[in-house]
């Protein structure tokens, strides 16, 4: 080996430069980049109607059809129809909870079955295209139930519901207070109904009605009518009231006329010129004057005396009752606020007053008893049916056997 040779060969090793450190790659642009999307929770499933079990929908079309007033739903019950003051038994099977809850997801929202799950209450109402329907949801002792009140698109005329003719002159009133008066199921807001559309059809005014829920819709005819529904567009009866008086009305409908702060606020709207009307739980129309100064102290009702006597216009007081061709017809108790009225009213001369009512066919009242032997002469209900539905049914039986 030649030198040259060995000195390449034995020649130290030049040492090599140390690789560049690894750059960590640059991100995806935007438009490429996979994002982590937060998991989408699953809606929870519905409940589902049992085997068996119709639509909610379908057993308020039967109901529509077959002329039934009320739908009765329940937990551990079958379903229930009204049937002219009567309950009838379905053979639908009885109720579960998976197809009670199914049924309250057809006409509730979610947000108001829980409002009921956590107040164990709820009103409301629905529309289909053959009636409105008032809702009442409640707790009991074997599970939760549904009310439903069919309620008519169409509203009757006075005429239709064969009212007295007097109902017109109370409606033609320009200030004051009208009650309309009786128990849950009387019709109060059928006749109240069929007063507000006559009132719509013949007078220009402006008409405020405050329910809970709005059963009757109107539409504005010569008058305007706003609707206002308690817990939707007001929250309270007394405050929706008090607002309504700065709302330039000329009819203020209360749907009832629950407490004393109502009541004393619907007095001073007839007593400042509007006209008002409104309903309350009540048998008969004297007892109705009764049932309003019981709300007040013994200090105040001498007060309150003369303020009904100042502004009130009339009470009519309402039953139904099963005529001979399977219908119903009306019953009235109508006490007329005339100028002797006012000063029996202000002595609380409650005799009177009854008095007065059995002798003021004049001037359109009446008492329940009259009006229950009026319906048995023209025929239309049977004695026994005006025994059952009198107040007072020895008179009444004294008036059927001629001696009164």
């Amino acid at each position: 080996m030649s030198q040259e040779e060995t000195r390449i060969v034995t020649s130290p090793r030049t040492p090599m430069a140390p690789p560049p450190p690894r750059r960590a790659a640059p991100p995806p642009p935007a438009a490429t980049r996979q994002r982590a999307m937060p998991a989408v929770p699953k809606a929870p499933a519905l409940p589902q109607r049992g085997a068996g079990h119709p639509g909610l929908e379908e057993i308020i079309v039967r109901a529509h059809k077959e002329g039934f007033s009320d739908v009765h739903l329940g937990v551990g019950e079958k379903p229930r129809f009204r049937d002219r003051g009567e309950m009838v038994i379905t053979e639908y099977p009885v109720t579960d909870n998976d197809t009670f809850f199914s049924w309250l997801h057809e006409v509730l929202s979610p947000q108001e079955i829980q409002r009921f799950r956590d107040t164990l209450d709820f009103d409301g109402a629905t529309q289909y295209d053959f009636a409105r329907v008032r809702i009442n949801v409640f707790d009991s002792l074997t599970g939760p139930a549904l009310v439903m009140r069919l309620i008519p698109l169409k509203i009757l005329t006075m005429e239709q519901l064969r009212l007295p003719p007097v109902f017109k002159n109370i409606s033609d009133s320009e200030k004051g207070l009208i009650l309309v008066t009786g128990p849950t199921g009387s019709g109060k807001s059928t006749t109240m109904a069929a007063m507000v559309d006559y009132i719509n059809k013949t007078h220009a005014k402006n008409i405020i009605t405050i329910e809970d829920p709005v059963e009757f819709v109107h539409q504005s005819k010569k008058s305007l009518i706003k609707h206002r529904e308690v817990g939707m567009h007001t929250l309270k009866f007394d405050s929706a009231l008090k607002a309504a008086l700065r709302e330039d009305p000329d009819l203020i409908l209360v749907g009832e006329m629950r407490d004393k702060e109502t009541v004393n606020t619907a007095l001073k709207a007839a007593q400042t010129g509007h006209l008002v009307m409104g309903t309350l739980h009540t048998n008969s129309a004297i007892k109705t004057i009764e049932r309003i100064l019981n709300l007040f102290s013994a200090e105040e009702q001498d007060a309150m005396k003369v303020a009904i006597a100042e502004s009130l216009v009339s009470v009519i007081a309402q039953g139904l009752c099963r005529t001979t061709d399977g219908k119903r017809a009306a019953y009235h108790d109508i006490l007329v606020n005339t100028e002797t009225m006012k000063d029996y009213i202000k002595d609380a001369k409650y005799e009177d007053m009854l008095a007065l009512m059995q002798d003021g066919e004049y001037d359109g009242m009446v008492t329940m008893n009259q009006s229950l032997f009026n319906l048995y002469q023209e025929g239309r209900i049977t004695e026994e049916v005006a025994l059952e539905k009198s107040p007072t049914a020895n008179e009444m039986a004294m008036m059927l056997r001629g001696r009164v």
